[in-house]
């Protein structure tokens, strides 16, 4: 069974930084094969794409309302993936999920419904 352990969410003030963390186990596992993506849902809003990160690091991608805030990364030998998260606004105020996929990143971005696992997410408030 694969588990994805999201941290690091709480409030915040408006223009402040946060970092997400997203912890991945399970007994086959192997991180490495997948895919991380973060995303995101506000109260009564659909959940959407924020950022993912190739399984080696090589490419990354953002939606464009978090581009030049957020930076995501992975550290494969800790089987975690990050998401800093600077000059926040009130709405970037959302649970954040993090998920894992084999089918890359074009996947997470278009194919969010159907993403292999995903964590139980981390609410991050951000204060006017």
């Amino acid at each position: 069974q694969v588990q994805l352990v999201e941290s690091g969410g709480g409030l915040v003030q408006a223009g402040g930084s946060r970092r997400l963390s997203c912890a991945a186990s399970g007994r086959t596992f192997i991180f490495s094969n997948y895919a991380m993506g973060w995303f995101r849902q506000a109260p009564g809003k659909e959940r959407e794409f924020v950022a993912a990160i190739s399984w080696n690091s090589g490419s990354t991608y953002y939606a464009d309302s978090v581009k030049g805030r957020f930076t995501i990364s992975r550290d494969n030998t800790k089987n975690t993936v990050y998401l800093q998260m600077n000059s926040l606004k009130p709405e970037d105020t959302a649970v954040y999920y993090c998920a894992a996929d084999r089918g890359g990143i074009g996947t997470m971005v278009i194919n969010l419904r159907d993403l292999e696992h995903w964590g139980q997410g981390t609410l991050v408030t951000v204060s006017s």
